[in-house]
């Protein structure tokens, strides 16, 4: 079979800013590299708590600025697809699971990718992350076309995988150096989230200075070709 002419790339996430905050730089970088991605959103992240400093923010405007502000990020990192499943934010847990895991099944079927990011089920932290990853596995374990599974984590984490039941083997670490500018501009178009961080507001200089130089990435499945430590495809 020949290769696909255009990669592809699944990210399977719960609330707008995952995908910027935890793994932006390895985004931006994949879609500077032609890849074409494509970010769900379980929800639109309407029962966050921050509302922007000074608030502008309330309970009725916040799905629908929460929802501009991913465009933007997506934007800002070159992710052209958008899909949001309108899961009620913090019910992704409650969400029936079969209805979650055939939706996210029927997208990999239209879309093939040669690559799935989701979170971890247990190591994602927050139940609707967890939620979200599981029935992302799930599907995935499911499907019967070939691709990789990988599950994001939070900073540097995995660069000591051990502490979770990991090995060096089983990560995959992204160096986003080139990205960091790109990241940055995401994380402010999440306004509404990071204006309370007063570092992402700083000089540029200052701000891409507090980003770490990798993302980490945990391989989920086993796959015929063997992967490389510093590249998800």
């Amino acid at each position: 079979m020949s290769e696909k002419a255009v990669k592809k790339l699944l990210a399977v996430f719960a609330h707008p800013d995952d995908e910027s905050f935890i793994c932006g730089g390895t985004l931006a970088k994949y879609a500077s590299m032609g890849v074409e991605i494509t970010l769900v959103s379980a929800t639109k992240g309407e029962m966050g708590r921050r509302m922007g400093n000074p608030p502008y923010v309330n309970r009725e405007t916040m799905p629908d600025i929460r929802e501009k502000e991913l465009r933007n990020a997506c934007e800002a990192l070159g992710i052209p697809n958008l899909i949001f499943f309108d899961i009620r934010d913090k019910m992704v847990e409650f969400y029936d699971s079969e209805s979650l895991i055939s939706k996210i099944g029927v997208l990999m079927d239209e879309i093939n990718p040669d690559v799935v990011l989701t979170f971890h089920e247990i190591l994602g932290g927050h139940p609707d992350h967890c939620a979200i990853g599981k029935a992302t596995t799930t599907a995935f374990h499911r499907s019967k076309q070939p691709g990789s599974l990988y599950f994001i984590s939070f900073g540097d984490m995995m660069n000591a995988p051990e502490r979770f039941g990991y090995t060096k083997q089983d990560i995959v670490k992204i160096d986003v150096r080139n990205q960091l500018e790109a990241k940055l501009a995401a994380f402010r178009a999440h306004r509404c989230q990071t204006e309370m961080d007063e570092w992402v507001w700083e000089a540029d200089s200052a701000a891409l200075a507090r980003f770490g130089k990798y993302e980490y990435f945990i391989q989920g499945n086993q796959t015929i070709m063997p992967k490389t430590a510093d590249d998800l495809f």
